[in-house]
């Protein structure tokens, strides 16, 4: 679906907010059916595929303001090892036209909560017809210093071309533990099956999603 009748800015966006991040690694043969751009697989060790969590509020102080929830697979193209973005789910018209339209990033609309809770925070993300899909998280160790991080996607845009999405963000980080619960049968049931490896905190982020060279070959 693409909301080509829905105005929103220009690539890069320059964005705030706090985000939740989970890493997971969950057998192979648990992963949804995803589309994924031609020449690309999951990267897979021991018959095990990596996934990555995002919980993010975005808020005023950015060029948009809405929440999201985002799941990214792990891939290779050719010899590179990368990111897809194969799930996600946003509150705001403006971010699902822009996503797809400028990344080929496959957002949908959903009911959408991330809460902040003392040291720790619950998401939801609630989708008629589906089980609900929430997040429990609790920092374990707070970070005294800003991260910055860099990173890529790779997409297909509408019209079937490729697409590389640069990322940059810097936050205040925090180690955590994070639980995802939903319902059986659910499309994300199978984070619900596993716990992650790895969950943190990023508060009081600054990124930028996008630039120059956000399309074109990936």
């Amino acid at each position: 679906m693409e909301r080509s009748d829905v105005l929103f800015p220009p690539s890069p966006w320059h964005l705030t907010g706090d985000m939740l991040v989970s890493l997971w690694r969950v057998p192979v043969g648990d992963l949804p059916s995803w589309p994924l751009p031609s020449g690309v697989r999951p990267w897979v060790v021991r018959r095990r595929a990596t996934l990555v969590t995002f919980w993010v509020d975005y808020r005023p102080g950015g060029d948009l303001a809405y929440r999201e929830f985002l799941v990214a697979l792990a891939v290779r193209r050719g010899h590179r090892l990368t990111a897809c973005s194969v799930a996600a789910w946003v509150d705001d018209e403006r971010s699902l036209a822009g996503g797809r339209a400028l990344w080929g990033i496959p957002k949908e609309l959903g009911a959408i909560t991330v809460r902040a809770d003392g040291r720790g925070a619950r998401g939801e993300l609630t989708v008629p017809g589906v089980p609900p899909v929430r997040l429990m998280y609790r920092d374990v160790l707070r970070l005294p210093f800003r991260l910055p991080a860099r990173a890529h996607l790779v997409q297909q845009l509408p019209d079937g071309s490729p697409c590389r999405v640069p990322v940059r963000i810097a936050g205040r980080p925090a180690l955590g533990r994070g639980r995802v619960t939903t319902g059986p049968g659910a499309p994300l049931s199978v984070l619900a099956r596993h716990r992650p490896l790895l969950s943190l905190a990023l508060r009081d982020f600054r990124g930028v999603v996008g630039g120059p060279a956000a399309t074109g070959r990936a």
